[in-house]
């Protein structure tokens, strides 16, 4: 585009000269000044079309290599699972997870390595196989940390506030989540199954969809 313009501008000066030596010099230089104008325009347009699709990307989810949603919630396989400090076994180890079940969200990926998450914030890498795509969620981790007793939630027969409870269950607790409609998820507490509010868990997005 500015090519472009650079060529008009050429043009016009040799038109302008070739019909009056005296205003040779005042109409090339307003003619200049325009077309400079119009440069600048041309040079906008693409930088705020540039600018408009980062904005529109950074607002979707991206996708890892694997060809997953990143970022995404996974749970362990196992009751011991080394977090390491790089994607890789020569890394030190930074965390043993003893927990069957725990919710992990994956932040990044690098070939057979991913990068988590969890509800306290600690990152660190795992290997994928160690992973599984099952989902979970803690109920209300942050109450935990400093609390003398543990508040409890209670499991509800139906999504709704007014629903009498079928269960008890202590923040900290692990849910199996079968089912999110944005508000309310089913889950599943040993024998227990009924309905917990979904900005109670962590483990699921917020207004998340789980079918």
């Amino acid at each position: 585009m500015v090519s472009i313009a650079k060529a008009r501008l050429s043009q016009a000066r040799a038109a302008v000269a070739a019909r009056s030596p005296r205003l040779a010099g005042r109409r090339c230089y307003a003619w200049l000044r325009n077309a400079s104008i119009a440069a600048i325009v041309l040079l906008a347009v693409p930088a705020a079309a540039a600018a408009e699709a980062a904005a529109v990307n950074a607002a979707i989810p991206g996708v890892g290599a694997s060809g997953l949603p990143l970022p995404r919630y996974v749970s362990l396989k196992s009751d011991r699972v080394n977090l390491r400090q790089g994607p890789g076994t020569d890394y030190p180890t930074a965390w043993v997870y003893r927990r069957a079940g725990l919710p992990l969200e994956v932040i990044e990926e690098f070939e057979v390595w991913r990068k988590v998450r969890d509800a306290e914030g600690t990152t660190g890498w795992i290997l994928q196989n160690l992973l599984s795509g099952r989902r979970t969620a803690l109920i209300l981790p942050w109450e935990i940390k400093g609390a003398k007793t543990r508040p409890q939630v209670e499991i509800r027969r139906s999504d709704s506030d007014r629903s009498p409870p079928v269960a008890l269950v202590e923040a900290g607790v692990i849910a199996d989540v079968q089912s999110c409609d944005g508000l309310w998820c089913f889950v599943a507490v040993d024998r227990f199954r009924g309905y917990v509010q979904q900005k109670k868990l962590w483990g699921v997005y917020d207004r998340e969809v789980v079918r």
